[in-house]
């Protein structure tokens, strides 16, 4: 039976689930070195992705999206420290995405780090990543004390909102992935992602358009079984699937009533998506590779278990199963001391694991508005 557990309680909870508790203060140390980590990575001088295999420490070369789950994360951990290397950080990294999509091809458009470049008007584009980069120059935005900067990067994610909004979000809610030849019809990832970043957006701005696009997309996500969508299936990737469809619901969720059909629907899925975690995480005795070698985003999970955890019932053992895959997900990285974060998966399962240490160390702090409420 479900027992709803206030964050306020979440370690008591666990205690009482019989599970041990890591120290908080391990999960602060750890989340602040990889934080320190990703400042170090994102000063690095930034060249195009072009391989896999690429660990090259002399200079950062991942895709976007990818660094926008670090800069989400660093600014949390700005939120809970006040430093401003993590600020800066994520000024630097959001002033280069201002300048790259002033050249893009279409008009709005964030560049990736791969395929179509600014400039260009031919090649794969793709809104499901630029919404990931969204989120990451919002989440500077909302800390930026400055108007004119403020304003800036704001202007900067509302005109991919612009481009989105006229050109990719369809009448049944679902959105399109842009310039992507593999499929031209709503798309669940470029639904998640644009839909929690117009979500963001209107609490930034108080638009209600923004609002209206993102409670859209849930509830046309909502009415498929995540473990039914394609292309990119859920057997394809599963923790992916499950990362970005319930961080919209997560980011989402009290936008809609307590009786709303879509509302159930999502709460039935999300217990599906935690009995898959109960039966594919490592630390649960799953029989996998450890996360650097496959299922990245496997670091991410946890992140939306406190995310729930904020908002509706959720057992305590999922609570305490999501603070032992913390514990993993931090040993795992510094299991050879510092981890080489300039390889892709390495960097990936990091910035993955750094979401899921903000919502676990700063509830809530990644959909962090402007506007008070």
């Amino acid at each position: 039976m479900l027992t709803r557990i206030p964050q306020s309680l979440i370690a008591a909870s666990i205690l009482a689930a019989g599970c041990a508790t890591p120290p908080q203060e391990m999960h602060r140390a750890r989340f602040l070195q990889f934080c320190d980590l990703a400042v170090s990575e994102l000063n690095k001088e930034i060249t195009p992705f072009r391989d896999r295999a690429d660990d090259d420490p002399s200079t950062h070369h991942m895709p976007f999206f990818e660094d926008a789950h670090a800069v989400r994360a660093l600014a949390a951990a700005y939120d809970m420290t006040g430093r401003k290397a993590y600020l800066d950080a994520c000024r630097k990294w959001s002033d280069l995405m201002v300048r790259y999509q002033s050249g893009m091809i279409p008009a709005g458009a964030y560049y990736m780090n791969h395929s179509r470049a600014p400039g260009q008007d031919t090649g794969q584009w793709n809104l499901a990543d630029s919404g990931s980069v969204g989120q990451g120059v919002l989440a500077t935005a909302v800390r930026c004390s400055e108007p004119a900067e403020r304003g800036r990067y704001l202007a900067s994610v509302e005109w991919l909102a612009k481009l989105a909004i006229e050109n990719y979000v369809t009448p049944s809610g679902g959105i399109t992935n842009g310039c992507w030849p593999e499929h031209d019809g709503p798309w669940w990832c470029s639904s998640a992602t644009f839909g929690t970043l117009s979500l963001l957006l209107y609490e930034a701005t108080g638009n209600p358009q923004y609002r209206r696009v993102g409670v859209n997309a849930m509830r046309w996500l909502a009415a498929r079984d995540f473990r039914e969508l394609a292309p990119i299936t859920f057997q394809q990737r599963s923790s992916g699937t499950i990362f970005y469809v319930f961080d919209l619901y997560a980011t989402g969720l009290r936008h809609l009533e307590p009786d709303d059909p879509a509302r159930a629907s999502i709460l039935r899925q999300w217990e599906a998506a935690l009995s898959w975690m109960a039966a594919h995480q490592k630390t649960r005795g799953a029989d996998v590779p450890d996360y650097t070698v496959r299922n990245v985003d496997m670091a991410g999970l946890p992140c939306l278990v406190y995310a729930f955890a904020r908002q509706v019932p959720v057992d305590a053992a999922h609570i305490a199963a999501a603070d032992a895959e913390l514990t993993y997900i931090g040993d795992l990285l510094l299991r050879d001391g510092r981890p080489n974060v300039s390889k892709l998966m390495v960097w990936e399962v990091m910035t993955w694991g750094m979401l899921s240490y903000a919502e676990r160390l700063a509830p809530g702090a990644m959909a962090r508005g402007l506007r008070p409420g």
